[in-house]
């Protein structure tokens, strides 16, 4: 496999699953944690190895280092492999997916901005969703039954059972403590802002094609996807939160072992569900409307990525992203006619969101 994240959460499972099925590994591709990246390479010794930054090529422990967003590209074009998986975060991991399906492999894709921004160009029949709540709906949905609608669900983030006038002093630190796990910086904010879930249901839109979807709050995680049919019933993907299922199904396709423990729920006792209600989370109310016009997920996430910028930098409040999210969205009525496109407007947006006044 060409490996992009390795450091990140996925990319840890992602060689768990490698190291449990004698699976290679043909390029490992990391950002800043170079002491586990050379703990990765002295164990599944990669052909290449690239990484972000210039500097950090001779601290890696390997013969073949390579740095920056061609050195990525260059290795996907140039390697053996069949399966790539993009687990880079954020509009950097766009040009990975686009260059790999060009070259005719298959994409188990994490990175969720390469469907919220350019899913109108990307052949989604070379992409495997690694994401729970897609894997989930692809794994619903292999009985072929008339689907009603798909819905995915969420965990409400970090201000789920906050006061809702208290959400104006969230700090940074509060933005990152997740009720259900520890991930990374940006998609932790995500989730508390529900921007997260809005991507993900642009992704869906993209994966299954035109149809209803939605999303609601399942506080414990354990249900990750349900799907409603037209004979009136429902379906749903029940699982332990573990990227090692999705994962193994996308790089072998079968899978008879077991990844996971079952879930008992005779220990579980009892599941709550909330709507996801546009009062704590402001985003919500372009839901609809951003699935009727999906192609505008370009705006969207270049406003999401420089805001949060800013969140971080301390220069606005956590309640200003989704403020800035929804100027923009109201602000930028351009839909992209080509790829080329894609990188136009999300420059236009990034630089009107910068310059917004708290």
């Amino acid at each position: 496999m060409i490996l992009l994240g390795s450091t990140g959460s996925i990319g840890v499972n992602a060689l768990n699953i490698a190291k449990q099925f004698h699976l290679s590994v043909d390029t490992l591709v990391a950002g800043r944690n170079i002491t586990l990246l050379n703990e990765q390479i002295k164990l599944h010794h990669p052909k290449r190895v690239v990484v972000m930054r210039e500097e950090d090529r001779s601290l890696v422990q390997h013969s073949n280092v390579y740095s920056g967003e061609e050195a990525i590209l260059s290795a996907i074009e140039e390697s053996d492999s069949n399966h790539v998986i993009n687990a880079l975060v954020g509009f950097v991991g766009f040009r990975p997916t686009l260059k790999a399906l060009e070259c005719g492999k298959k994409v188990a894709l994490a990175n969720k901005e390469s469907l919220v921004v350019g899913g109108a160009f990307l052949d989604t029949s070379g992409i495997i969703p690694i994401d729970s709540e897609h894997f989930g709906l692809w794994y619903l949905h292999q009985g072929g039954r008339p689907v009603e609608r798909m819905m995915i669900t969420a965990s409400g983030g970090a201000f789920r059972d906050w006061p809702l006038e208290k959400l104006s002093t969230a700090t940074l630190e509060d933005a990152l403590k997740h009720p259900n796990w520890s991930m990374g910086q940006k998609i932790t904010i995500d989730s508390a802002s529900m921007v997260n879930k809005l991507f993900e249901l642009l992704e869906a839109r993209w994966l299954f094609g035109e149809g209803q979807y939605d999303a609601l709050i399942e506080t414990q995680s354990l249900i990750h996807a349900m799907i409603d049919y037209t004979d009136g019933s429902t379906t749903a993907h029940f699982a332990h939160a573990d990227m090692r299922l999705p994962i193994a199904y996308a790089l072998m396709g079968k899978v008879d072992t077991p990844i996971v423990d079952r879930i008992d729920l005779t220990r579980v006792g009892a599941l709550e569900f909330r709507p996801i209600e546009a009062e704590r989370y402001p985003i919500w109310a372009i839901k609809d409307d951003l699935l009727r016009n999906p192609a505008r997920g370009v705006i969207v996430n270049a406003a999401n990525e420089a805001a949060i910028e800013r969140f971080v930098r301390g220069e606005i409040r956590f309640i200003d992203i989704s403020t800035m999210i929804l100027n923009a969205y109201e602000n930028f009525h351009l839909t992209p006619d080509s790829i080329e496109e894609i990188f136009v407007i999300d420059d236009e947006v990034r630089r009107y969101v910068r310059g917004l006044s708290c």
